[in-house]
């Protein structure tokens, strides 16, 4: 039994394990940097996108000495794009007034009715005196819109009107930002999907909890780069990984070598032999799978509670001492929370949606612990399919990165309207990876952005239950109860001075720590549910 146990739980653990090693340097508060030698990066495949950055000028009359209270530019034949935002000079400078912009479908003569860029974009950043929070190469920025396949554009930037003193000044330096994400990651086509692309046809999450314990598929697991010894060398990297979704229908039996039985993870495990056999798979893949691996297959929870109680706790290295240190035993809290972690979802990975690699900052940054986790909403807009998903989120990234002048993509996690899940921000899927996503909270916190606008649609249930599976399995590593609650200390905002020490729900929204609408009324309606459903997935 033993035996065949490490056997069939090989290449779960590969997988399970193979993302960037926690090796981090103590900084600041809880803030940790990766030395540099342990995030180096394997050569960066030559992946296609562009950004098309476009000066505006005056359209009206100026408001004031201080500036033109309009700027746009009229219509005009551009390269193809799909995502668009508005940039400028100043981070600090807030932008009162009104973004609409038109687009022409690409290759016709249709052209869009106009569609309103959400202004209010800074409380998605980092915190405000944190490294990347304090950047020079910050820049002021809306809200992304994904707008589809375009080849032209229309803008208008609107002062808001002013009293007596007249309108404020638009901030200086405003360019409209094209984002093309260029063509994703090839894929079989006579392979199955790797993405739920149609939302499902349950009608709330509720529903979905009841079933206990929840359905979870296995999958043949991501393919290793050559070179990668037999006991992790797993199935063709293009087979497919179907995030579940409620209702969930019978999976297709998977390969024997590629499964993680329950039966046989429910058994005793003996914990020398499966220590050393983890600490091996960890070792040879730590540094390979996040650029071979385009997704992580689900577990069931009785596989995700096993392995989670052999992995080891987060913690920080110091470079300067050459030499790694121990890692300690799990503290009381720990060892009471490996019951309650839920099963691990389907995750498609950076490598799965295309990420360049080569854009983002090298070193990744963490904070010591995920206290809790705040829901977003990508005001993006809904005009986009499951399949076009990968592409929304190359394009959020870029404009992150190159446009805005983030370290990486903000979010920690995305999930898109069929609730298939997408790892965010790099440093590993099961690592407290610092975030930015809610400004004055983003330490000892994880982002989650359903891709979409939800102030006045309906989020898909779907995607709330994508927030219930991946909140119940993500803070149960960290031994938090989703219906419980947490204080954390604000960072600074406008609703908490820093130093403020707050309570919120463990699953809470983003205008819980922030004024703001985010994540849209009806999508923060439906937090309650998720708290629910995650604690019933974490077997509460």
């Amino acid at each position: 039994m033993r035996a065949s146990l490490a056997s069939s739980i090989a290449v779960t653990c590969a997988a399970v394990l193979a993302l960037p090693v926690s090796s981090a340097a103590p900084a600041a508060a809880e803030v940790l940097v990766q030395p540099p030698a342990a995030s180096a990066l394997p050569p960066a495949p030559d992946l296609p996108g562009s950004t098309q950055s476009l000066p505006l000028g005056p359209l009206g009359p100026s408001s004031r000495a201080g500036g033109s209270g309009e700027q746009g530019l009229p219509r005009r034949d551009v390269k193809p794009f799909s995502l668009v935002g508005v940039v400028w000079d100043d981070p600090r400078a807030p932008l009162h007034g009104t973004v609409q912009v038109r687009t022409r479908a690409t290759g016709t003569d249709t052209w869009s009715e106009w569609q309103d860029v959400e202004t209010h974009n800074d409380e998605h950043g980092a915190d405000p005196d944190s490294a990347e929070g304090t950047s020079r190469a910050l820049r002021g920025s809306t809200a992304p819109l994904w707008v589809g396949d375009s080849d032209g554009v229309e803008i208008r930037v609107r002062a808001e009107a002013g009293g007596t003193g007249g309108a404020p000044p638009l901030p200086a330096g405003l360019r409209l930002e094209l984002v093309d994400p260029g063509e994703g990651p090839e894929t079989q086509t006579d392979t199955e999907p790797v993405l739920e692309t149609e939302p499902g046809t349950g009608t709330e999450v509720e529903q979905v909890a009841e079933a206990s314990p929840p359905q979870t598929r296995t999958a043949p697991a991501p393919a290793a780069p050559a070179g990668a010894t037999a006991a992790v060398a797993p199935a063709d990297a293009t087979s497919a990984a179907v995030a579940p979704e409620a209702p969930l229908p019978p999976a297709p039996t998977p390969a024997p070598a590629a499964t993680v039985p329950a039966t046989t993870l429910a058994a005793p495990l003996t914990a020398p032999p499966l220590s050393g056999l983890l600490a091996g798979l960890g070792a040879i893949n730590a540094q390979l799978t996040p650029y071979a691996a385009p997704w992580l297959p689900a577990l069931s929870k009785e596989a995700t509670e096993a392995i989670a109680s052999y992995l080891p706790p987060f913690l920080p290295r110091t470079p300067a001492s050459g030499a790694e240190a121990q890692e300690p035993a799990k503290t009381p809290v720990q060892a009471a929370a490996a019951p309650y972690i839920g099963p691990r979802p389907a995750i498609v990975t950076r490598k799965g949606w295309g990420a360049d690699e080569s854009i983002r900052e090298k070193t990744f940054v963490y904070t010591n612990t995920i206290k809790a986790a705040f829901v977003h909403h990508s005001a993006t807009g809904n005009n986009y399919t499951c399949a076009q998903a990968p592409s929304v989120l190359r394009s959020i990234y870029r404009y992150h990165v190159l446009s805005s002048g983030w370290r990486d993509f903000g979010y920690n996690f995305a999930i898109d309207k069929c609730g298939n899940i997408y790892e965010g921000r790099a440093g590993g899927v099961d690592k407290p990876v610092l975030g930015a996503h809610t400004l004055g909270f983003n330490t000892s916190t994880m982002g989650i952005a359903v891709l979409g606008t939800f102030s006045t649609t309906a989020p898909p249930a779907a995607s709330v239950t994508a927030v219930a599976r991946l909140t119940a399995w993500k803070l149960g590593l960290h031994g938090i109860n989703p219906k419980g609650s947490v204080t954390l200390t604000s960072g600074g905002g406008n609703l908490y001075a820093k130093g403020t020490k707050v309570k919120f729900n463990a699953i809470a929204g983003h205008r819980d720590g922030f004024a703001t609408d985010c994540p849209g009324s009806l999508l923060y309606g439906k937090l309650g549910t998720a708290r629910t459903s995650a604690a019933s997935y974490q077997g509460r």
